[in-house]
């Protein structure tokens, strides 16, 4: 009791001792920032400030009505040296155009743990925020635009995270940069209530295991969400609407979960590529051009609860076999033709992607036209009945008759994303 009672006067003491360092309009930052000792406070006062900081120490740079630092177009804006570092209430600007350097707006050296960014504004910078080798850092509630008049394939990322853990990336506004959100080599982070768009991907993941991808927007990129050489991924509650490629891309996944998303007007609702042990349930796949593209021996999989609705082709299947879906609940297909004769809520005969007149429409597009005709219905018919005519495919043995989400049509429109 003695010893825990010490320690609380000494932070006490530690808090007390801690100063405020004012900074006004047409003063200099970085002096302010030299003299600071660990635990102090550098307040900004509105204006422009130019110039690239260093922070080598443990404190809190702080905006008081949001003022400007400008990096002067070279170098990054502002470098942190120092682990338990904050940063919030600036607009930050102006980096250098360096993809060898890696110029930022903020750049978080390696050992600069507990770094904390939150409510700036991170606008014209080649990455918004570089973090290297820096654990527990929590970026937050940010605005990260990039440079737009760039081409893409020049621009850096909203955020870079790099052989990181433990990390927050929650409730930031990303746009215009290569990618919003890129992940390598990143363990146990959640990425929550982030707004991604008009970006290369929303956010692409590369060698990272153990993350949380929850209840984010990504729209109006190429590529929404991409999870690449993944393990024990949660990907839950979020929505890709309006890609010109893919909403969700699995590709080299093994035991994660993926649930109820809403994945809507992409050009492929998933990519499934090389991936196994994995769950996909509760999720809306509704008005993309393919629902699902799945290939590369991707097997051993629990799809399931799933709703497949109005996707001009439900699924496009490459393999050698067929492919079991559904189980308990059941998926719904909103092209099923099959029927409940025992009221059960689930169908009596197979529904079948993939079949023979899936493959005449993939090399006669014009030929969707007479999907609804007795005469393509028929040929499917014929297609089941004769093996010989038929090519391996996703088949569900008893579909689900009804789809669970009710408001599934509020995702009619989402399928014509503005150029970028």
């Amino acid at each position: 009791m003695k010893r825990l009672l010490a320690l609380l006067l000494l932070a006490l003491a530690g808090a007390a001792q801690a100063a405020t360092w004012p900074v006004r309009a047409g003063e200099a930052i970085q002096p302010a920032l030299d003299r600071a000792a660990a635990g102090d406070v550098v307040e900004v006062q509105p204006g422009r400030y130019e110039g690239n900081l260093v922070i080598s120490k443990p404190l809190t740079l702080r905006g008081i009505g949001k003022p400007t630092l400008s990096g002067g177009m070279q170098g990054d804006t502002i470098r942190i040296k120092s682990a338990d570092v904050t940063i919030e209430g600036l607009i930050v600007r102006d980096s250098g155009d360096s993809l060898l350097a890696q110029n930022a707006g903020i750049y978080v050296e390696p050992g600069a743990h507990r770094t904390v960014v939150r409510r700036n504004d991170l606008v014209y910078n080649l990455f918004g925020l570089w973090i290297e080798k820096a654990n527990d850092v929590r970026v937050e509630d940010n605005i990260i635009v990039g440079k737009r008049d760039y081409a893409s394939s020049q621009r850096g990322n909203g955020v870079q995270l790099y052989n990181t853990t433990g990390a927050r990336i929650e409730r930031n506004h990303i746009s215009f940069v290569r990618d919003a959100l890129y992940v390598d080599v990143s363990h146990d982070a959640i990425f929550r209530g982030n707004r991604l768009h008009h970006s290369r991907y929303g956010t692409h993941y590369m060698n990272s295991y153990r993350n949380l991808w929850e209840d984010n927007d990504s729209y109006l990129n190429r590529g929404g969400l991409a999870l690449m050489e993944v393990r024990d991924q949660v990907v839950r509650n979020n929505r890709a609407w309006g890609n010109t490629d893919h909403g969700i891309m699995l590709r080299t996944l093994q035991d994660s979960r993926v649930e109820n998303n809403v994945v809507a007007g992409n050009a492929r609702g998933f990519f499934i590529y090389d991936v196994e042990y994995a769950s996909l349930a509760g999720n809306l796949v509704v008005n993309n051009q393919v629902g699902v593209h799945l290939a590369a021996g991707s097997t051993r999989n629990k799809v399931d609860g799933n709703d497949f609705i109005g996707n001009r082709e439900q699924v496009r299947y490459v393999g050698s076999r067929d492919e079991t879906w559904g189980g308990e609940q059941g998926n719904y297909w909103s092209n099923y033709l099959g029927w409940d004769r025992d009221g059960n809520g689930r169908g009596d005969v197979p529904y079948e992607a993939n079949d023979l007149v899936d493959r005449m429409i993939w090399r006669h597009p014009a030929a969707r036209l007479l999907l609804a005709s007795p005469a393509v219905q028929a040929l499917r018919l014929v297609s089941q009945q004769f093996p010989l005519l038929r090519v391996p495919s996703v088949v569900e043995p008893k579909p689900r008759m009804k789809p669970t989400h009710k408001t599934w049509s509020d995702w009619n429109g989402k399928e014509r994303p503005l150029p970028h």
